[in-house]
């Protein structure tokens, strides 16, 4: 028997990313298994970087399909939940063109379910219409499942809210850590009383899903794997499949020309020299932040390759560029550094945390982002900006030691009541900056031997009889069985 799954991820680009990557690898993994991936188009901006996702990830054998959903009215002062949400009817439309289609194959063929992004999940109600599994492609980490899962239970079994410690240095056990967690290194969501009735609802929806699709790995988070493999747990299966990188559509956003001029530039450097700053796709500073980064690069005395952007003053918007450098960096900052450094806008990540040259990497801690890091044995600097960053700043930092500390705790989120950006009041200096550089830099170090190992670990997951492909598997067999 042949079977369909549908995919809804966000419109986010990295969630694209993994989700599209998922995909791909789950159809490799079995000839049963075909893929109709439903893209929606970002509320912001136009659909050129899905486009090119799926320009590279073209069908296979006929069993990755995509559908692009109309840009059509998209009204940016909608909320990103209620844009979702006004997407449903044209996602409802495929999914029952698809039905109708699948059911009239000679082969066997069932629609077996569809896997909504951990930010759609309001899609859940379409699976319910047709009667159809709902499972979940959380393209974070286990952990902070886990974090989600408790802080609902909290509420629900306990009346506490921990929207209510907003500001507060208080801890709290998270039962997939093995440490306490600083209410401060909360995510945005759950210490706003607007949004935190939305982080709530949003779990219990994970809750009545029949399994969950973690990008993430059994070795790298066992105190999460052990949480959720327990008894009498109120939760689906949840199979860690990790680490799920798109390798291929990384060098389809810039052209040759320049991802090439990079890497050249790399290649000419000596081999763990270089420090490499890149704050994932809304990552961007104001002139001030950006003049502390210089100040504490010229100082730290090593070669860089900085991903250089200006934040965006309109929430949720992608950060822009700065017209001129020389304006807004030190005075002779770039003379001074233009034999051992190179400022870019966009950067080709993963071709360039794969090269020798690469030292250190700076970095927002979006999920993506650190397990490009891991993979390719690159120890990092944790500098969070928004989202769950700020937990998986303390996770690599406090939990499982693979990263150094520049402010873990620090935040500037693209979303409020009123619909501005969040802006955090606070700088991070250059002494701050110049110590996590450093640190993570240093070689031989505890910190880089331990990056070393889990990038080993990473590898194996991914092999046949390693934990993910295990994983994998056992989520095919459960869908299979889970058909209506």
């Amino acid at each position: 028997m042949k079977i369909e799954l549908v995919f809804i991820p966000s419109p986010g680009i990295g969630h694209m990313r993994s989700t599209t990557a998922m995909a791909k690898l789950l159809i490799d993994s079995d000839d049963r298994v075909s893929v109709t991936l439903i893209v929606i188009p970002s509320q912001h901006s136009g659909n050129v970087s899905s486009s090119n996702i799926s320009s590279v990830y073209t069908e296979s054998k006929s069993r990755l399909h995509y559908c692009h959903l109309s840009t059509g009215d998209r009204p940016t002062e909608q909320t990103f939940i209620s844009y979702i949400d006004s997407r449903k009817p044209l996602v409802r439309a495929i999914v029952s063109e698809l039905a109708s289609e699948v059911s009239t194959r000679s082969d066997s063929s069932r629609l077996a379910g569809i896997v909504v992004d951990m930010f759609c999940t309001s899609m859940i109600d379409i699976a319910d219409e047709f009667g159809l599994p709902a499972y979940t492609f959380y393209t974070s980490n286990t952990s902070y499942l886990g974090l989600q899962f408790h802080v609902q239970s909290l509420y629900d079994e306990k009346k506490l809210d921990v929207s209510e410690l907003k500001d507060s240095d208080a801890e709290f056990d998270v039962p997939t850590l093995t440490r306490p967690f600083p209410v401060k290194c909360l995510p945005y969501v759950m210490l706003s009383k607007e949004w935190f009735p939305y982080v709530l609802n949003r779990a219990r929806s994970l809750r009545d899903t029949k399994g969950i699709l973690v990008n993430s790995v059994a070795e790298v988070e066992p105190e999460a794997v052990k949480f959720f493999s327990g008894e009498n747990m109120n939760t689906p299966p949840v199979y860690a499949v990790g680490p799920i990188i798109d390798f291929k559509t990384d060098s389809k956003d810039s052209d040759d020309e320049k991802s090439s001029e990079i890497l050249r530039w790399l290649d000419e450097q000596p081999s763990n020299s270089v420090v490499f700053l890149c704050f994932g796709s809304m990552g961007g500073f104001s002139e001030v932040q950006a003049r502390e980064i210089a100040v504490a690069l010229e100082r730290s005395g090593h070669r860089f390759l900085w991903s250089l952007r200006q934040a965006s003053p309109v929430a949720g918007c992608p950060p822009g560029e700065f017209k001129n450098l020389e304006e807004i960096l030190p005075e002779g900052f770039l003379d001074r550094t233009v034999e051992i450094g190179k400022i870019i806008s966009w950067a080709p990540q993963v071709a360039v945390l794969e090269n020798p040259a690469i030292g250190a990497f700076v970095t927002h801690c979006g999920w993506n982002s650190i397990l490009e890091s891991l993979w390719f044995g690159v120890p990092m600097a944790a500098w969070p900006i928004y989202a769950e960053q700020q937990f998986n700043a303390f996770h690599m930092v406090e939990e499982l030691g693979l990263a150094a500390e520049i402010r873990k705790d620090y935040r500037r989120d693209f979303f409020s009541g009123t619909g501005e950006i969040v802006t955090a009041v606070e700088i991070v200096t250059a002494e701050e900056i110049e110590r996590g550089i450093k640190c993570a830099m240093e070689q031989d170090s505890k910190l880089r031997k331990r990056v070393k190992e889990v990038r080993d670990k990473l590898h194996l997951a991914l092999m046949d009889g390693g934990s993910s492909n295990a994983a994998l598997r056992k989520f095919v067999q459960d869908v299979v069985e889970n058909i209506p």
